[in-house]
């Protein structure tokens, strides 16, 4: 349940002591890539989501997961090149305050929306099933519709965070984000 948001950082050399190579479908297939590892925690619950919701004919593919620090330098950075930083900083994390770099965080997409991360994800079939189920899972769609005053960044139906099962389900069950949870438990410091 740790908070990694625009107010709660990790420091620049954290990085998780055990990623694992993800064992679903990748968008980008090159085992090297540092965005297709998982904490194994997280890595064997999205296995278990995929392989069920394939069973439902629903067909996922984790298009990124971790990031270093560095790596988010450099995306934040092109989104500030590109847009801006007032807009980069409405959909992407600076560097430090990235969920990515805790190994809890991955993004998904399906072939319906040609593996892109884009809102129309959430109307997808693939979509409203993650929505309905992830949480059986242990994950949480973390910046969810209607919530960008609380979470600090626009929807986005794609990008889950691992915080297990019984912290996803009760998130879920409350209509929470992370952050009720935390301040409901008073896990702040």
């Amino acid at each position: 349940t740790v908070l990694v948001n625009k107010n709660y950082r990790l420091s620049d050399e954290y990085e998780p002591d055990d990623l694992v190579l993800l064992e679903v479908p990748l968008y980008n297939r090159d085992s090297t890539n540092e965005s297709n590892y998982l904490r194994k925690s997280a890595a064997d619950a999205l296995k278990q989501m995929f392989i069920v919701a394939k069973s439902y004919g629903y067909n996922l593919t984790a298009r990124s997961g971790y990031r270093s620090y560095v790596t988010q330098v450099a995306l934040y950075d092109r989104y500030v090149f590109t847009d801006g930083g007032e807009a980069a900083d409405t959909y992407s994390a600076r560097a430090g305050h990235s969920e990515h770099q805790t190994g809890l965080a991955v993004d998904i997409t399906s072939d319906s929306v040609n593996e892109e991360l884009t809102v129309e994800f959430g109307e997808t079939e693939e979509g409203k099933w993650v929505a309905e189920n992830a949480h059986r899972f242990g994950f949480i769609i973390r910046y969810p519709e209607n919530r960008e005053a609380e979470v600090g960044y626009t929807y986005q139906p794609w990008h889950l965070r691992y915080v297990g099962v019984e912290v996803a389900s009760e998130i879920y069950e409350n209509d929470w984000v992370l952050e009720d949870y935390i301040l409901t438990y008073g896990l702040l410091d």
